[in-house]
């Protein structure tokens, strides 16, 4: 008599989809929306000294997570994906606090939405960023949830990376803060799911003079 461990015949298997690739497709850094060329105003702040190291840029990541910009966006996401394209544009626009925190969303946005357009055929206009990001994930039936999740993973990504060409910061330490605040953009993108305009809010106010300041900062690498 022969015998071996039980193999387990109550399992379910689940059919894959290609959701999450094609939400890793619109989010990721080669998805050409120029995001390499923002800093968000943290080159303000590195320049300041206000971020030297990976602790206190994971401090500021956090902070715009939970109480700036990156949680406004999450909601405005949410918005645009259950809402009207323009009205949700508009606020969004009138919602940015600086001249060039407007350009970084507006560029980036029409960025996305002509290569949405050219490569699905989805005619979305000329929307900013967030808001086009969730009527694209509206018109291709994509969990809103999880699209706000790598939505927010892609905006910490590419801060970390602008903070490494800037403190300057190694790779691995730039990993270290991505890792760490993969819970944070779980629990926002949780939070977001069905918020409205009533839900937008920002006290982050030293990023958004940072952003401010920028825009007359003598020496700079980065457009915001």
């Amino acid at each position: 008599m022969v015998t071996g461990a039980r193999i387990a015949t109550n399992m379910v298997t689940r059919p894959m989809s290609t959701d999450i690739l094609t939400l890793s497709q619109l989010l990721s850094p080669s998805f050409p929306v120029g995001a390499f060329a923002y800093s968000h105003g943290l080159e303000t702040a590195i320049d300041d000294g206000r971020v030297h190291d990976a602790n206190n840029l994971q401090d500021w990541l956090r902070d715009l997570l939970h109480f700036g910009s990156a949680q406004s966006d999450a909601v405005l996401v949410n918005m645009a994906y259950a809402g009207e394209a323009a009205e949700v544009d508009a606020i969004a626009r009138a919602f940015a606090a600086s001249a060039e925190r407007l350009k970084e969303t507006d560029l980036q946005g029409a960025a996305f939405c002509d290569t949405v357009r050219d490569v699905w055929g989805i005619d979305l206009g000329q929307l900013c960023y967030p808001v086009a990001v969730g009527q694209t994930a509206r018109a291709m039936a994509l969990d809103p949830e999880l699209c706000t999740a790598l939505y927010l993973q892609a905006f910490i990504a590419n801060l970390v990376a602008a903070a490494m060409r800037l403190v300057p910061m190694g790779q691995v330490d730039g990993q270290k803060v991505q890792a760490t605040l993969k819970p944070d953009c779980v629990a926002i993108a949780n939070a977001s799911v069905g918020t409205t305009a009533d839900d937008l809010h920002s006290c982050t106010w030293g990023s958004d003079i940072a952003a401010m300041r920028h825009e007359t900062q003598y020496s700079r690498v980065f457009r915001s």
